[in-house]
């Protein structure tokens, strides 16, 4: 055990000493973090070694994504923009100006398009042939959109009015509306593209893709910032706004599992890796750290 990190289980069936590696660098919070599939982009998600830094953006980085072949990223930021960068040389490729600030960005399936929304209260859609002008601009929202996600025809969005809202592109108009009852402060669709998982105060809503309905709801003791769910749909992580601590809990029996300290600031965004091998959590300390979430030895846990 080192100083920076102490370990509590909850069960015997789950025990693992954690030792998390820490990914250093940042020095502001880190807001939002993104895994590429296969490809080591900016960090290496096995030993976190840095690997480059996209230069560009003269504010805070609000939020990042790689799109599916993870030959580019998009991020979306404070200085009223998102952009657009090839992974493997660190260059900007376009430039999206907005009129305020930009709080969430994702790809459409392609690649050839992104989506928008921020502090403007509209979801913007740009061609990456076409930054100056975006292709169409959705309202509804009353407050600020602090997340979107692209799904196949389908955008959804959620923020600061309590919704989360469904967006068809065939008929560019919002079909479907869930309310959350409190702001969203996350929104992300789980690995396999089954449930989104929605975090509003201290609730944490599963819900269908296909039904667009919650099939289950998680009720904490304490605010939420984030939440991811393991590939297998076996447990899920948690980061909440007002604590340092990474929660480990059961997805059937919803029962927490393990409570893992090591940050020294509240943690605004965790994401397990594509095999689920290990999870990412990001903090108002400035640090990335990387937990590893089975049994025996994976990358540098040996």
């Amino acid at each position: 055990m080192t100083e920076n990190s102490s370990y509590s289980s909850f069960t015997s069936e789950t025990e693992l000493r954690m030792l998390p590696l820490t990914c250093s660098g940042h020095t502001r919070p880190v807001m939002h973090l993104s895994f590429s599939h296969g490809n080591s982009m900016l960090r290496d998600g096995i030993t976190g070694d840095w690997i480059g830094t996209f230069l560009g953006h003269k504010g805070a980085t609000w939020s990042s994504r790689f799109n599916k072949d993870a030959d580019k990223a998009v991020t979306g930021s404070a200085d009223f923009s998102a952009k657009v960068w090839d992974t493997y040389t660190g260059n900007m490729l376009q430039s999206f100006s907005h009129e305020h600030i930009v709080r969430s960005v994702d790809f459409s399936y392609n690649s050839k398009e992104i989506v928008t929304g921020g502090h403007e209260k509209r979801i913007r859609i740009f061609s990456l042939n076409s930054p100056l002008t975006p292709i169409f601009d959705l309202l509804g929202h009353k407050g600020t959109i602090k997340n979107v996600t692209w799904m196949d025809n389908v955008i959804i969005s959620s923020g600061d009015d309590e919704k989360v809202r469904w967006w068809d592109l065939r008929m560019l108009k919002e079909v479907n509306t869930f309310d959350a009852g409190e702001f969203v402060t996350n929104s992300e669709k789980s690995l396999g593209e089954e449930y989104l998982l929605v975090v509003a105060g201290k609730k944490i809503f599963f819900v269908d893709f296909k039904t667009q309905k919650s099939v289950k709801t998680i009720v904490t003791e304490y605010d939420l910032s984030s939440v991811s769910l393991h590939p297998e749909k076996t447990k899920f992580v948690t980061g909440g706004s007002s604590q340092p601590w990474v929660r480990v809990y059961d997805f059937k029996t919803e029962k927490q599992l393990n409570v893992y300290k090591g940050h020294h600031g509240p943690i605004h965004c965790v994401s397990f890796s594509p095999d689920g091998g290990l999870y990412a959590t990001g903090s108002e300390d400035g640090t990335i750290r990387l937990w590893k979430s089975q049994q025996g030895p994976y990358g540098l846990w040996q």
